[in-house]
């Protein structure tokens, strides 16, 4: 096989020939790199040719110059029809490759390591720490009104507190690495100034203009605009650091797609992917990634066409998103805070659903998290999940990372939790991608101490070392909660991503309706059937749609004997999808509905019962098709409302002797909201029985009646599951306020084992307090001598009355 043969199997293989590399090379590329304590030719040095020894398995031939380049995947299964186990394990084909031969002598041996035998470069320069906020004017007195003495987080020291690291641990050669170099330090690439032109591939000429004017401003002028933008400040130096910023994204991501380097890292400023076509903001003037990924396409062609940009970054890359929103060959995936749009850049556009437009369908991918405090559980989980399986499906000729380190535990503005050990093991998995081209270029970071740490784990990983290993790897709920939201809507335009999305208008296109209204359905008959409980109804326009058929009720609730008031979550349905349809077959699941035997036990006692489901969807006059996501305030307000319809219609007005209220779940806010905002209502009530599980607990309190939290702890139950947070040693370490009422803490985790566990004490306690409420009132009927109980006065005060008290109502 001749080279130029070698160079067309290569390049269909997916592989770069360092020889076509090297001419195609950018001229003045290797001006621009120097190493450190390495010779010139050991720099670039090229990939190794393929062995001339290929008689373990003969190739299939190649076509011509002029011919049809055959796909990658043909020629594989070509090459593999040859591979064979017979021709591997063949005696004759090791007693060949042992042949002292004149061939295998003259042969030219080919380096087994070429890639290892490169450098990990790093780009930094020093006058990119020049842009850096100016102070506040003085007044006419000289005084700085508001003058902060803090840093603006965007400090000029984030990029020398990372060098400074990558010297002191001997990375860089520099006289600050006082403990002495590794075996191999980093290539040093020059940073230069960004063109107008490689600029102007992302922004407007308007936007490179307004920069590049800022030199000549004023300081009013550049104080003027600043506050006039949106997060961002300016100075006379500003323009230069911004071009160069630029300049050195553009460098480093040439010296790795060239290979002049193996991988590296930009220790760069003002970071850029916020910043969008025509203004700058979120700190950022130019967007450095967008600008390099543009280059490196222009000037290495189908080489460097598939670029994949990952962003780590704690806040959404707006920027970049814009930028490549309908670009089929880049990639972006960025897995940011968002909290429904609340967290900044705000507004809906990093939510799961942005996905691409047109050509760039599928080619945008958000993982946006619910809240702060996220960590190395939930991140892994996300590449692991996610990342990976489409950047290896998507196959990039270069990786770039958008590394802001705001995530990083330690950095107060993120208020995550990632650890430099999870920047290291997601840099690692990168690694794997695009024949290990990867250029991290800094974005964020306001703690030095953790951008410093994440860095150096960050460039220790490029450079060859293990990362170190991760202590807490668990993911948290809503973690997993966002990873599965993500997947489902990314399995439209992935092969890889299971289960597939099929909630494409299901209730119109095949008259489908919601699960939750099939089951209360069916339980309504059950309840009817059993105990003869109808339908309550419900007239009141804001909520008689939602909780339609929801609130039951036996024929005698009314009478002067025991209610039992039921406010519950809807029972469980316990399923296990089909994996690549995602279909729930009924065969595989499972309902699970605890209730009714407290239901049937109370009709046995011969108690009134109300029962009231609160779904977890609150239908509104215009149903919403296909998958919702619950929403939890205006399900607790809707609860609340429904509480007091209820008090006021059908609870208030009955003749009931002792009103027993049992809550499940979030429903039980309705009980809560009614004992404070009724004032009758503590008054009729015998007891609150409550079961928590992972919602937070509620407390009772009121201004108007001081004594109704005494009167809570004294008349409730609150079972509290084990591994709730109210049980964690930073809470046991604090009094725990009565206002929660009486807190037992149960052995089990969730809702219907706690039911099913303690079922028998509930109705103990139900059934003492109903013969308690007896006894007081024949004792009051017979006169107060002997009478030894606790009852309650006209307050709601429990009093102790002992042999010989005399009681007092009122």
């Amino acid at each position: 096989m001749d080279r130029e043969d070698e160079d067309v199997l290569m390049t269909d293989l997916g592989v770069e020939s360092t020889r076509a590399a090297a001419t195609r090379t950018s001229p003045g590329m290797g001006d621009q790199i120097r190493a450190t304590n390495m010779t010139d030719g050991n720099l670039g040095r090229d990939h190794a040719p393929l062995p001339n020894n290929s008689r373990t398995a003969k190739l299939p031939e190649t076509q011509g110059v002029g011919q049809q380049p055959r796909s990658t995947s043909v020629l594989a299964n070509d090459v593999a029809g040859y591979l064979n186990i017979s021709s591997a394990s063949s005696e004759d084909d090791y007693d060949e490759l042992a042949d002292d031969s004149s061939e295998s002598k003259s042969a030219v041996r080919s380096d087994p390591l070429p890639y290892s035998k490169l450098l990990t470069g790093l780009c930094y320069d020093t006058r990119m720490r020049y842009h850096c906020e100016l102070e506040p004017l003085p007044d006419e007195e000289g005084y700085i009104a508001g003058g902060d003495p803090d840093f603006h987080p965007e400090d000029p020291r984030r990029i020398w507190s990372i060098y400074r690291e990558l010297c002191v641990a001997g990375l860089v050669e520099d006289k600050m690495s006082v403990y002495g170099l590794v075996k191999a330090p980093m290539a040093r690439i020059e940073a230069r100034p960004a063109s107008p032109a490689e600029i102007c591939l992302v922004h407007t000429r308007t936007h490179y203009n307004f920069v590049e004017s800022l030199q000549d401003m004023s300081r009013a002028q550049l104080q003027r605009y600043a506050a006039e933008g949106d997060s961002i400040y300016y100075n006379k130096k500003t323009w230069l650091s911004a071009v160069l910023s630029a300049g050195g994204a553009i460098e480093t991501c040439k010296a790795v797609a060239a290979r002049k380097v193996k991988n590296a890292i930009a220790v760069i400023r003002p970071p850029g992917h916020h910043a969008e076509d025509d203004r700058a903001m979120g700190f950022c003037l130019f967007n450095n990634v967008c600008i390099a990924a543009k280059v490196c396409q222009a000037d290495f062609g189908e080489r460097c066409r598939k670029i994949l940009i990952v962003d780590w970054d704690v806040h959404h890359g707006n920027g970049v998103q814009k930028a490549f929103y309908e670009d089929p060959n880049v990639l972006y995936i960025s897995i940011h805070v968002h909290m429904d749009g609340r967290f900044y850049p705000s507004g809906p556009n990093g939510d799961h659903l942005h996905c691409g437009r047109g050509a760039g369908m599928g080619k945008n991918v958000n993982i946006p998290w619910s809240s702060q405090g996220m960590g190395d559980g939930d991140y892994m989980l996300a590449f692991q999940s996610i990342i990976m399986p489409i950047a290896n499906e998507f196959d990039p000729n270069l990786v770039i990372i958008s590394a802001g380190f705001d995530a990083a535990a330690g950095d107060t503005l993120g208020g995550c939790f990632v650890t430099p050990a999870c920047y290291g093991h997601m840099t690692h998995m990168l690694m794997s991608l695009a024949d290990g081209k990867v250029v991290v270029c800094l974005e964020g970071g306001y703690n030095l101490k953790s951008i410093s740490k994440s860095a150096l784990a960050v460039t220790r990983t490029l450079m060859g070392e293990p990362p170190d290993r991760l202590l807490a790897t668990a993911a948290t709920a809503s973690g997993v909660a966002t990873v599965q939201k993500v997947k489902l809507q990314q399995s439209k335009h992935w092969r890889c991503l299971y289960p597939k999305d099929h909630d494409r208008d299901i209730q119109n296109a095949m008259g489908a309706e919601r699960m939750h209204d099939i089951i209360r359905a069916y339980q309504s008959k059950h309840l009817y059937d059993n105990y003869k409980m109808v339908n309550l109804y419900i007239f009141r326009e804001r909520i008689s749609k939602s909780f339609e058929n929801q609130v039951l009720a036996t024929s005698d609730y009314h009478k002067a004997q025991p209610l039992i008031v039921i406010f519950h979550d809807p029972p469980e349905i316990m399923g296990i999808p089909n994996p690549v349809t995602n279909k729930l077959e009924l065969h595989n699941t499972w309902l699970a509905d605890v209730l009714k035997d407290y239901i049937g036990w109370s009709v046995k006692q011969g108690f009134g019962v109300i029962d009231v489901n609160i779904p977890k969807h609150i239908t509104g006059h215009e149903d919403a098709e296909g998958y919702v996501e619950e929403d939890r305030p205006k399900r607790i307000s809707a609860t609340e409302e429904l509480a007091v319809y209820l008090w006021e219609n059908y609870i208030e007005c009955n003749d009931a002797t002792d009103i027993f209220f049992i809550g499940v779940g979030d429903a039980f806010h309705g009980i809560t909201h009614l004992l404070m905002n009724r004032e009758h209502c503590f008054q009729r009530t015998a007891g609150v029985i409550n079961f928590v599980a992972e919602n937070p607990l509620r407390p009772v309190h009121s201004q108007n009646i001081y004594w109704l939290s005494k009167w809570y702890i004294e008349h409730s139950l609150i079972y509290v599951a084990s591994d709730h947070l109210v049980w964690s040693p930073e809470t046991n370490a604090k009094k725990i306020s009565k206002r929660f009422g009486k807190l037992i803490k149960s052995p089990m985790k969730g809702l219907n084992e706690m039911l099913e566990r303690h079922r028998e004490e509930v109705m103990e306690w139900i059934l003492g307090r109903v013969k308690k409420g007896e006894r007081i009132e024949k004792g009051i009927g017979m006169g107060t001598e002997g009478l030894s109980t606790v009852i309650r006065d006209g307050s709601g005060i429990v009093e102790m009355l002992g042999e010989g008290d005399r009681v007092v109502v009122g």
